[in-house]
């Protein structure tokens, strides 16, 4: 995000005659778009750090904006600071990717950019928005970010049932396991393995146990 934000920030501020800008924007869009279901690193950086210098050029930080509860009142909130760019400096040097999206990114911030969290409707083959929180999009985004989006998984018995099973255990960070992509997984893990294979998950709030032995099955173990 750092260099989308300066390269944008130097072309269109500095390099740039005012009749080009726009020619240049909407190339740029090209790069710096989302759809859902899928997130462009670069734009979420670019929009976040833009985002950190239009609250500290205005003052929308410390504890009287963090109290504030009137709508309006912080809808106007300007205390013309002009401290933005240098924030944002600061937060270049002293932040990581993690510990940035961790430290500034806010509800607000979601809202506007509509950040939601995205499961993938089969039966209607479309990308449907499963959940608001802000919380819940976060600890999404902070996943991606420190494992790269693939699944953590543990191993907890190799002998299951005294049957000589596999049973495996997912780590859920708030975001479910695709199923096909689970199945596949289990059934290459079932042929390696020579025995039936588990593995257990949370999916929509329940937990649930995949299993791969003679065929694929999925049983409800109850709630998370």
């Amino acid at each position: 995000g750092w260099a989308s934000y300066w390269h944008s920030t130097i072309m269109t501020q500095r390099a740039l005659e005012p009749n080009e800008v726009v020619d240049y924007a909407d190339h740029h869009a090209g790069t710096m778009g989302t759809s859902p279901g899928q997130l462009n690193p670069y734009k979420l950086g670019m929009e976040l750090l833009r985002d950190i210098e239009e609250r500290w050029n205005k003052g929308q930080f410390g504890r009287d904006w963090e109290e504030c509860d009137d709508m309006r009142e912080r809808a106007n909130w300007d205390k013309q600071l002009g401290l933005g760019r240098q924030k944002v400096f600061e937060v270049r040097k002293l932040y990581n990717d993690v510990t940035f999206i961790d430290t500034f990114l806010t509800p607000e911030f979601c809202g506007k950019h509509q950040l939601f969290v995205y499961r993938y409707n089969p039966h209607r083959d479309v990308y449907e928005i499963s959940n608001r929180d802000f919380d819940k999009i976060k600890r999404q985004l902070l996943f991606s970010l420190t494992n790269f989006g693939q699944p953590i998984v543990d191993i907890t018995d190799a002998n299951h049932a005294n049957r000589g099973e596999l049973y495996l255990a997912h780590r859920h960070e708030g975001v479910d396991l695709e199923l096909g992509r689970s199945r596949d997984t289990l059934h290459n893990l079932r042929r390696i393995w020579g025995r039936p294979v588990h593995l257990e998950t949370i999916v929509t709030g329940h937990r649930v146990l995949l299993s791969y032995g003679e065929e694929f099955s999925a049983q409800d173990i109850g709630r998370s």
